[in-house]
């Protein structure tokens, strides 16, 4: 046991001569460095702002080319192809109803939701309300006051049952203008005719009882 030790320090104490590396070994990794160095710059380089230019530029042209035909008369043609087997669908063919309506005006650059924000030039009176564009039978408005910004948004509910409406805090008067498709009387339970019972009520004394006047 103890010359074992011993041994094992001695080992331990002897210095060790480094390995020599041949010339020809050096040279031959050397060489392949360069040949690896002149392969990378052989590779065009790209920034990636020049790759997505790229890409969107001809999603623009396959889009524009594909709804160059493209009606819209129904509700069945916002039904898009489908994408081939094999492959990842883009928007433009697998986007259905409104989506894809979206998408189809905007490739013909019309906002069809009609987004931009609401007038806050002025302030709305029941003469001269502020209108708010609407399809659908109710809408929510925001209102930032007069002048804008003066206070945080408040959010507005118009109907077309009740199609004007005022802002609690700075006054302004919102009306809809209803730009939807006119509803025939032809569908039964989709009309406007309600229980005169049920109409909401248009001051405080409605919201009474008539048994305790």
């Amino acid at each position: 046991m103890f010359l074992q030790r011993s041994a094992v320090a001695v080992a331990r104490r002897a210095a060790v001569s480094p390995a020599m590396r041949g010339f020809a070994t050096t040279a031959f990794r050397q060489t392949a460095t360069n040949n690896s160095v002149a392969a990378k710059s052989e590779v065009p380089v790209q920034k990636l702002s020049d790759i997505v230019d790229q890409a969107v530029t001809m999603a623009m042209i396959e889009e524009a080319d594909w709804s160059h035909d493209a009606d819209i008369r129904t509700k069945d043609d916002l039904l898009g192809p489908g994408a081939q087997p094999g492959t990842v669908p883009t928007d433009i063919e697998q986007s259905t109803g409104l989506e894809r309506l979206e998408i189809l005006a905007k490739i013909e650059g019309v906002d069809i939701f009609d987004l931009r924000p609401l007038d806050a030039s002025r302030l709305g009176t029941l003469q001269d309300p502020i209108l708010v564009r609407s399809a659908g039978e109710e809408q929510y408005a925001g209102c930032t006051g007069f002048p804008k910004d003066s206070h945080s948004v408040l959010w507005l509910t118009i109907t077309r049952d009740r199609p004007v409406e005022r802002c609690p805090e700075c006054g302004s008067v919102y009306k809809m203008q209803y730009v939807g498709p006119e509803e025939t009387h032809d569908h039964h339970g989709h009309d406007h005719h309600h229980d005169p019972a049920l109409d909401e009520p248009k001051n405080f004394s409605h919201f009474v009882d008539p048994k305790y006047w």
